[in-house]
């Protein structure tokens, strides 16, 4: 059965655009994305339910569900599996490692949202190809992407860094160097002559 509705979109998601809006139904019942407005939202997608690898992001995501709460940031995951195995395998989960999976799951057994998103090649007759990461702001811009392939798990340390690091620059005015993490100085961005001196030295070094 297939309760997926999204709208595709005519070019490949890219940082900035807006995040389509979808319902769908989920281990907490029906969602929509829109329904995440004004708040952050993780939104990531795994290739199936009870494989590894998503087992141990699923534990690790359940257990830092209050630090993404306390920057109020919401998860949202995704499979291709029907909405019968996600509560299947989000009960084996609890009776296996005694977690609690605090967010809602949706199903996408018709990959319309995997497409949609770019999680899935348009001519992929499976999954396989899903383990993609959108932090989406509050206005339902997506601000961030990253792509993991099926032999690696997330670093969900990462995601909380990423969601702190772009709340803590979004007015434009700071800069987040590399290995950032929260409380730490912020970088001024580079002003017009500074930038101008930069481009003048990186042509005459090319």
């Amino acid at each position: 059965m297939n309760d997926v509705s999204i709208r595709i979109p005519a070019a490949a998601l890219r940082m900035g655009d807006a995040a389509p809006d979808f319902e769908a139904r989920s281990t907490q019942g029906p969602v929509r994305l829109s329904d995440f407005k004004g708040r952050w939202l993780v939104f990531f997608s795994h290739p199936a339910d009870f494989t590894p690898v998503c087992t141990t992001e699923f534990v690790a995501l359940a257990k830092a569900h209050d630090s993404f709460a306390a920057l109020d940031c919401a998860l949202l995951g995704l499979s291709v599996d029907s909405l019968y195995a996600h509560l299947a395998w989000t009960r084996a989960i609890r009776e296996l490692f005694s977690v609690e999976i605090p967010f809602p799951v949706i199903e996408d057994p018709s990959m319309l949202v995997g497409r949609a998103y770019g999680m899935i090649d348009e001519a992929a007759e499976s999954s396989a190809g899903v383990r993609a990461t959108y932090v989406i702001d509050p206005e339902g811009v997506i601000r961030a992407i990253t792509h993991y392939p099926l032999t690696i798990g997330r670093s969900v340390e990462e995601m909380l860094r990423m969601v702190a690091a772009l709340q803590a620059t979004n007015s434009g005015e700071k800069l987040a160097p590399a290995d950032w993490q929260p409380g730490q100085p912020l970088l001024q961005p580079a002003d017009e002559k500074a930038q101008n001196e930069a481009d003048w030295f990186c042509r005459r070094e090319g």
